[in-house]
């Protein structure tokens, strides 16, 4: 019995760099990192709070695709390229995360793969 399964986004870079956008093995569930991507494009624009917004509607979609729930979710990993922007990082993830309560980390970093995406959000899951 194969425990491990993999998710694919179907982004073409998923096979290039060989990667999945979710992998769950038996009851844990790993997300890749996540930027705001809507119809192959960014959302959200210069908008930190956009994006976060997104990246954790993705996050979501994902585990429920893989059987979890987001009240499954125990760490997210939150990188952003302006730590100044925290509070509008911080009040996205609130909404979603306010009364779960994962343990989590926001992490300045120099840059994201594209100079336009703010944030990047790893999610990490125990579905009981």
């Amino acid at each position: 019995m194969n425990l491990r399964q993999n998710f694919s986004s179907g982004a073409k870079w998923e096979d290039i760099v060989g990667y999945s956008r979710l992998v769950r093995i038996g009851n844990v569930i790993e997300l890749s990192g996540t930027v705001s991507i809507m119809g192959g494009e960014l959302y959200g624009k210069g908008d930190a709070y956009l994006q976060t917004k997104r990246c954790l509607e993705i996050i979501e979609e994902y585990i429920n695709k893989a059987g979890g729930q987001l009240s499954d979710v125990i760490r997210t990993r939150i990188y952003v390229t302006d730590i100044s922007l925290w509070s509008e990082i911080g009040k996205a993830h609130g909404e979603y995360f306010k009364s779960i309560k994962p343990v989590t980390s926001m992490v300045e970093v120099s840059r994201l793969i594209d100079p336009h995406y703010l944030v990047e959000i790893e999610a990490s899951a125990i579905v009981l």
